[in-house]
């Protein structure tokens, strides 16, 4: 058995392993390697699994206390939902909002290692009360941007044939956000639907078929880019999907580049974000820290008391591509989670008043996850075993990072523009922040809240990330990936 550390909102994991279940040294990086998924041999029983994820979580979970004195595994008929009861005080408190599951080690390996999914290759976002669809974002060399679907697509209609089309609206109404999901069929290569749309190419009726495909993490068509404001003021401006083993490369490239050109001031839009694994959110705070010493902390992590040989610190270790920011403008959503708020949460105690949050509030999660493989089973079970902080410990926003930041501006999210542009809502409310201009502050009221969404001009409305009731691991990391 394997464990790593993982820390995400929809999720992230942490790369870090301990070898054999006691603990040992850390290492940076993805450390498990993809395996076909096993056939069930002996000792992958019901009731064997359910005593093998009962056991690792008195062993490791981060909140014991909240564990059932005598749980009863026989009153469950899968794995999931005994793992639900055992974790049902620590939800109803806020503090694993289903953090804790089980997943598929093949699956998940192929996701952190390459970015590796089948699907059409968007994020879909719902406005569940006006009944509507839109395409979020698109990836580049995936199926859905091939046909020329992108941001600002509305779905209108969706069905497996011309003939079939179901209208949005009527399945909304008629089974809601879970029906929408049902409707674009399951996540298998060779999946094939049919959407009638509206948007920048017009009216249009495409049928798309799901393929593999590998996500990009900086986008090559808006991910990494300097803005120039006159005047000779410029502002770098990255937009990272998730943190993945991939992105490490692409993320030292893109700041090497900002470095070059005496960028210092910065809009890092992590919107739709999820999370990733923790050595790619530390090596993001290393590029941010050309200024800093190598006593400064980024990143803690604590496990409860019995466990804290685990523990870690992670210091800036700047290098040749690290920059020295001045000011730093953040855009999050309520699906900004783990890794992007690790990012944004460890910035925080050394720009104070130079750092913003922009958009809306995030999701809250401050705690992380490892790993714990059962291979002959396929099982990995994500159980929360330590808890996430900054410099000054900043370890408890279960409600989201508003209440951290000195500076927050509450903007819209407005697909009717590209990620990039600077007439879009959000980016230029950082463009305004960076320039000293006032704004509305967002309410720290609770991480779990929608994002505004603003699907056209005068037409704004409250979304959320289409998330099915059982995500595949790509989904959890990329909220609305379909």
């Amino acid at each position: 058995m394997r464990k790593t550390y993982q820390i995400w909102g929809w999720s992230l994991v942490a790369a870090v392993s301990l070898s054999g279940c006691g603990g040992g040294g850390t290492s940076g990086g993805t450390v498990v390697t993809p395996t076909p998924t096993p056939t069930p041999t002996a000792g992958c029983s019901l009731r064997e699994r359910q005593d093998w994820v009962l056991a690792n979580m008195r062993e490791w979970y981060l909140f014991p206390e909240t564990l059932p004195a005598s749980p009863n595994p026989a009153a469950f008929s899968t794995v999931d939902d005994f793992l639900d009861s055992l974790t049902a005080t620590a939800r109803s408190q806020g503090r694993d909002r289903f953090f804790t599951y089980l997943t598929s080690i093949a699956q998940e390996n192929a996701f952190f290692n390459s970015g590796s999914s089948a699907g059409f290759g968007v994020r879909l976002a719902t406005d569940s009360a006006a009944r509507r669809l839109f395409i979020a974002e698109a990836f580049e060399g995936a199926p859905a941007l091939s046909a020329g679907i992108d941001r600002g697509d509305e779905v209108l209609a969706i069905g497996t044939s011309p003939s079939t089309l179901r209208s949005v609206a009527d399945i909304f109404a008629a089974e809601g956000s879970q029906g929408i999901t049902n409707a674009l069929g399951p996540s298998t290569v060779g999946t094939s639907r049919t959407l009638q749309l509206t948007g920048a190419g017009g009216n249009r009726t495409l049928t798309i078929t799901k393929a593999d495909f590998t996500l990009t993490p900086i986008s090559s068509r808006y991910g990494a880019r300097v803005i120039d404001l006159g005047g000779g003021r410029r502002v770098g401006y990255i937009n990272l999907r998730t943190f993945i083993a991939t992105a490490d490369a692409q993320l030292r490239t893109s700041f090497q580049s900002f470095r070059a050109q005496g960028i210092s001031e910065f809009v890092i839009d992590l919107r739709y974000n999820g999370g990733g694994l923790v050595a790619t959110a530390n090596l993001f705070g290393d590029l941010l820290g050309g200024n800093r010493s190598t006593a400064d902390i980024f990143s803690q992590t604590r496990f409860r008391p019995e466990k804290a040989s685990n523990d870690e610190v992670h210091r800036f270790q700047p290098g040749p591509q690290s920059v020295s920011p001045v000011k730093i403008a953040f855009i999050g959503t309520a699906s900004t989670a783990s890794a992007s708020e690790l990012v944004m949460n460890g910035m925080i105690p050394f720009l104070g008043s130079n750092s913003a949050l922009i958009g809306g509030n995030t999701f809250g999660k401050p705690v992380g996850q490892i790993a714990l493989d059962r291979s002959q089973c396929d099982d990995r079970l994500r159980v929360i075993a330590f808890a996430t902080g900054n410099a000054n410990n900043n370890t408890a926003y279960f409600t989201g990072l508003a209440g951290s930041f000195p500076m927050t501006c509450r903007a819209a999210d407005d697909v009717s523009l590209p990620l990039g542009d600077i007439r879009e809502a959000s980016l230029a409310q950082a463009i305004g922040f960076l320039n000293g201009q006032s704004c509305s502050a967002i309410s720290s009221a609770g991480g779990q809240g929608q994002a505004s969404l603003r699907p056209s001009a005068g037409a704004v409305a409250e979304n959320a990330m289409l998330t099915p009731d059982a995500p595949t691991p790509a989904q959890r990391e990329v909220p609305g990936l379909f």
